[in-house]
């Protein structure tokens, strides 16, 4: 029969456990989230492409790697359903090769078609990641084999911003928060008046406080990282209609 010590300290013990997994999946979120690639692009290059587009060698390679593979990706046709049923049967395998769990592949399996592509990236689990991963290392055996779903939610997102722009006539500021390395801080300061460029899907958010959040609650204090709030104002009259990503 089981005491009542035994019993409290298997509670203990239990809630020490639960409270591991917890911050171990938050380092891990916000690992993720800061990993996300930036090129800078600094001003006087920006104004040595406009005048003279043989000078795109001037451009950071990360940039031109990044805008080539979007270009090539979405050219890809996927209006077959065939086409999209043996994407994601082939993404199964490839998945199961990654040693991710069975449970979380066979989910993804079974309601793919049933949810979102915002939802799918949205989510907490390996998707998310892994694409972020491979546009972050320009893995490209993994981006060719998420291709699909790198179009479909690019296509669900202009659909979105397409549907909702006449809700924004007027600007607007979002933010994210987001730590950087210090060469990439440096980078920053230094891209003073040209262009940054996410090499990915990003996430902001209106309110300075949840981008506060992320950077507030970073698992970990480092001198070789520096806390950055992203304070972009988004300009209706100002936006083009692009074709990538």
């Amino acid at each position: 029969m089981t005491s009542t010590k035994e019993h409290v300290d298997f509670l203990y013990k239990y809630h020490q456990i639960q409270s591991i997994c917890a911050q171990l999946t938050k380092a891990t979120q916000s690992c993720d989230h800061n990993a996300i690639p930036i090129s800078f692009i600094r001003k006087r290059e920006t104004s040595e492409v406009a005048s003279n587009r043989q000078n795109l060698d001037q451009l950071p390679p990360s940039y031109m790697y990044s805008m080539i593979f979007k270009d090539t990706i979405l050219e890809i046709d996927d209006d077959d359903d065939d086409d999209d049923a043996k994407s994601i049967n082939t993404l199964v395998i490839y998945f199961r090769q990654q040693r991710i769990p069975e449970i979380q592949i066979n989910f993804l399996q079974s309601n793919y078609h049933q949810k979102s592509p915002v939802w799918w990236y949205s989510k907490s689990m390996f998707l998310h990641s892994m694409l972020n991963r491979a546009l972050r290392l320009l893995d490209m055996e993994t981006m060719i084999k998420l291709g699909f779903f790198i179009r479909s939610l690019h296509l669900q997102l202009k659909q979105l911003h397409q549907e909702q722009s006449s809700n924004f006539q007027q600007a607007f500021t979002v933010y994210r928060g987001q730590e950087l390395s210090q060469q990439d801080f440096q980078n920053l300061c230094n891209s003073k008046g040209g262009l940054l460029s996410f090499n990915n899907f990003l996430s902001t958010s209106k309110e300075k406080e949840v981008a506060m959040d992320f950077v507030n609650d970073s698992p970990h204090e480092s001198t070789e990282n520096v806390s950055v709030i992203f304070i972009m104002t988004i300009d209706q009259s100002t936006i083009s209609t692009s074709n990538t990503p």
